[in-house]
C-alpha cells in the first residue's frame, strides 16, 4: 500500500503540473500534445494505482471516483486523436461506464437519506456530472458529431474535467475545510464558468 500510495502520489504531482503546462503553451503545438500525453499517461496510473487500492481496502467511493476521473481524461485523449468524429467500441465502452458508474454514485448518495453526509454531497454531484457528460458524449458518438470545432471544444471540456479532478484530489488531501465536502465540490464550482467560456470562445 505504501508503494501504490507513493506512485499515485508522484503520478498525481505530474499530471498537475502537465495539465499547468497544457493550459499554458500553444494550444495544438508539439509542446502542447507532449505535455498533454504526460498528464493523460500520469492519469493512467492514477487510476491504476487507485483502483488497486480500492479494490484492496474496499472502497467503493475511491472506486467510483477513480472511474469517473479517469473517463474525463480517457475521453478529451480520444477526442485528440479521433478527428474523424468515428467512435470506435472502446469510446462506447468508456460512456457506459460513465453513466453507470454516475448511476451507482447517486444510489450511494441517497443511502444515508434523510441524512446527507460529506460523501453522499459528493457523490450527489459527481454522479449528476458523470451522468450529464456521459449522455452528452454518448449523443456525439451517435450522431458522429464530434468533429472540428465540436471536437476541440469536447477535448477541452474533457480534459478541463480531468484537471478538475486532480486539483480536487490535491485540495482534499492538504486543505482541511468545513464542511468537509466543500473540498471536493469547490473546484468543479470555481472552474465549471471557465469551461463554459471557453467552450463557447472555440466553437464560436
Amino acid at each position: 500500500m505504501n508503494g501504490l500510495l507513493t506512485l499515485h502520489i508522484v503520478a498525481g504531482s505530474l499530471a498537475l503540473v502537465s495539465a499547468g503546462a497544457a493550459l499554458a503553451v500553444k494550444k495544438g503545438g508539439r509542446s502542447h500534445k507532449r505535455v498533454g500525453s504526460t498528464f493523460f499517461y500520469s492519469m493512467v496510473v492514477i487510476f491504476l494505482t487507485a483502483v488497486i487500492m480500492a479494490v484492496l481496502t474496499a472502497n467503493t467511493f475511491l472506486f467510483l471516483v477513480a472511474l469517473f476521473s479517469f473517463y474525463l481524461a480517457f475521453s478529451g485523449w480520444r477526442f485528440a486523436r479521433n478527428r474523424s468524429g468515428e467512435p470506435q467500441w472502446l469510446d462506447w465502452l468508456a460512456v457506459i461506464i460513465m453513466v453507470s458508474s454516475g448511476l451507482l454514485m447517486g444510489l450511494l448518495a441517497f443511502k444515508d437519506y434523510p441524512q446527507f453526509t460529506s460523501t453522499s454531497v459528493t457523490l450527489s454531484v459527481f454522479g449528476f456530472i458523470a451522468i450529464a457528460l456521459g449522455l452528452a458524449d454518448t449523443k456525439s458518438h451517435r450522431d458522429r458529431a464530434a468533429t472540428g470545432k465540436v471536437r476541440i471544444a469536447k477535448h477541452l471540456t474533457n480534459m478541463l474535467g480531468g484537471t478538475i479532478a486532480v486539483v480536487t484530489a490535491v485540495l482534499v488531501v492538504n486543505v482541511s475545510m468545513t464542511p468537509p465536502w466543500l473540498g471536493w465540490i469547490l473546484p468543479t464550482i470555481l472552474m465549471l464558468p471557465v469551461i463554459i467560456w471557453w467552450r463557447r470562445k472555440v466553437k464560436a
